[in-house]
């Protein structure tokens, strides 16, 4: 009798339904760079940030109509690497690094020599690791950071070699945190098919309001706020961790001087 609490098995064919949204995503990852060489950096960050929808619910479809196949995750994977690990790089050097010559180029590379260790691990991960924490800032989340900060400057018309000593750092340090064993929360254990109550979904409806308000700048803070959120909670925890205070030594013997001196003592009387 087989187990049945096994994951589903991959199938070996090639589905359409989810391949045409990875092919999606692919594009919209490559139209960010093509966007980006003319100079339109507006359209390159948006173009990103519908890679990561399009990225999110490929994976959900294959799984609703039970089309995952080992194709397809390996074409996910591809794509990621382009959408997220090539454009935000590519883009970030266009708008900003450009300006630094050398050190622009170099920190571009380690965002997408980052990029493609982090969806490497995370490959041969699936299935050991705990699934409601990410071991490293996910690629995506990653993309969102540098994209938002793109569609931020270029929304209100700022230069990106003025603030190129702002966006180098960004950049290195986004890649650091792909790479990094830092966890950061999933999301993975929500029940999105579950009842909620009414308060949480006029919240949902808050939270798209406040999104339409100033896109850019809600987005960007989102992306922040969670690439934030996983050293701050590695600091807390390792803070509250409780110390464990030393063992006491074991009782020595009695040297062999004081013996030595007893008994010579003992002798002399």
């Amino acid at each position: 009798m087989q187990d049945e609490t096994k994951e589903p098995r991959r199938h070996r064919g090639i589905y359409l339904l989810p391949n045409l949204f990875t092919t999606a995503a692919l594009f919209a990852g490559f139209y960010a760079i093509v966007a980006a060489s003319r100079g339109d950096f507006d359209t390159a960050a948006v173009a990103i940030f519908v890679a990561m929808i399009l990225d999110g619910m490929d994976g959900r479809i294959a799984r609703l109509t039970n089309t995952q196949s080992d194709f397809g995750a390996q074409y996910d994977s591809l794509s990621d690497m382009i959408a997220f690990g090539l454009a935000p790089a590519l883009v970030m050097y266009e708008w900003s690094l450009a300006s630094l010559g050398k050190l622009g180029w170099t920190a571009a590379f380690v965002y997408t020599a980052a990029a493609a260790l982090r969806l490497a691990r995370f490959n041969i991960q699936v299935g050991i690791v705990d699934k409601r924490f990410f071991i490293g800032l996910p690629s995506p989340s990653a993309a969102a950071l540098i994209a938002g900060l793109v569609w931020v400057g270029a929304d209100y018309g700022l230069p990106g070699e003025d603030i190129a000593l702002l966006t180098f750092p960004l950049t290195v340090l986004a890649g650091v945190l792909m790479v990094s064993n830092i966890r950061f929360k999933s999301f993975k254990d929500l029940d999105l098919r579950g009842r909620i109550p009414f308060v949480a979904m006029l919240i949902i409806v808050l939270v798209f309001v406040f999104i339409s308000i100033d896109p850019p700048v809600v987005l960007f803070s989102i992306a922040l706020v969670y690439a934030l959120s996983g050293p701050v909670a590695s600091l807390v925890s390792r803070y509250r961790r409780p110390q464990r205070l030393p063992a006491p030594p074991p009782p020595q013997p009695p040297h062999a001087g004081e013996e030595q001196a007893g008994d010579d003592n003992q002798s002399a009387r």
